[in-house]
């Protein structure tokens, strides 16, 4: 891990907070804590951070309205932990900007890997976000998240949009099964990350039985490789 990453620590239990700034610290993070919302911003008007880990429920200001209040202005990467597993719950808390989650209570090697793969997700600076990405005939346009062959529009629904958006921001970076089932189908499994891909595949490959685009990648999960 890189001894310039920096995490923000969100969270009103001071026990965990202090075991979390411990443990990050002992695996090559910097940390720096607040207890609350108002502390957090006062933080991050000194400090940019690469990502936050970001408590649900807190006095205060609740965690889902900071998150939306973040993502309005702040691409940084939030964590959100939650004592609620339910799927609406988690619904909720990606919909309010938060990259993923994690339910209380947790073990720590699980959140290290959470947040590595988060920060494996997040574009270098070197590495530029694709406008567009060329699947042969077809080109998707990331920004309005449209895909089209030739002149002609093709239609996606909302989760295959969401599933080609994330693939394509990142071409060529391998996606587990149970991450895109986290960051894109909170309450689904496997299977239905399965059913997704199949049906995109549908849709953006000459033969989606080899496909040639969004291939599997045996053990690991899935990659999409634009021309």
């Amino acid at each position: 891990m890189n001894p310039e990453t920096h995490v923000l620590v969100v969270d009103d239990d001071d026990r965990l907070r202090g075991l979390l700034q411990k443990y990050l610290r002992e695996n090559g993070f910097r940390v720096t804590s607040a207890e609350d919302a108002q502390g957090a911003r006062a933080k991050m008007a000194s400090i940019e951070f690469d990502l936050i880990v970001l408590d649900l429920m807190m006095p205060g200001e609740h965690g889902i309205d900071f998150a939306k209040s973040i993502r309005a202005s702040n691409p940084v990467p939030i964590l959100m932990l939650t004592a609620m597993g339910e799927a609406d719950d988690r619904i909720s808390g990606l919909e309010s900007g938060a990259d993923d989650y994690l339910t209380k209570p947790f073990e720590p090697r699980e959140l290290l890997l959470r947040l590595r793969n988060i920060l494996q997700r997040r574009p270098s600076e070197d590495i530029a976000v694709p406008a567009k990405a060329h699947l042969g005939e077809f080109v998707f346009d990331l920004e309005r998240e449209e895909l089209c062959r030739g002149s002609a529009h093709v239609q996606l629904t909302s989760s295959e949009r969401r599933l080609l958006k994330l693939l394509a921001e990142r071409p060529g970076a391998i996606f587990s099964r149970d991450e895109l089932m986290r960051i894109l189908m909170p309450g689904g499994g496997e299977r239905t990350v399965d059913v997704q891909v199949n049906r995109l595949r549908q849709k953006i490959e000459p033969d989606p039985k080899t496909p040639r685009y969004l291939q599997t990648v045996r053990g690991q999960g899935y990659i999409l490789r634009p021309d």
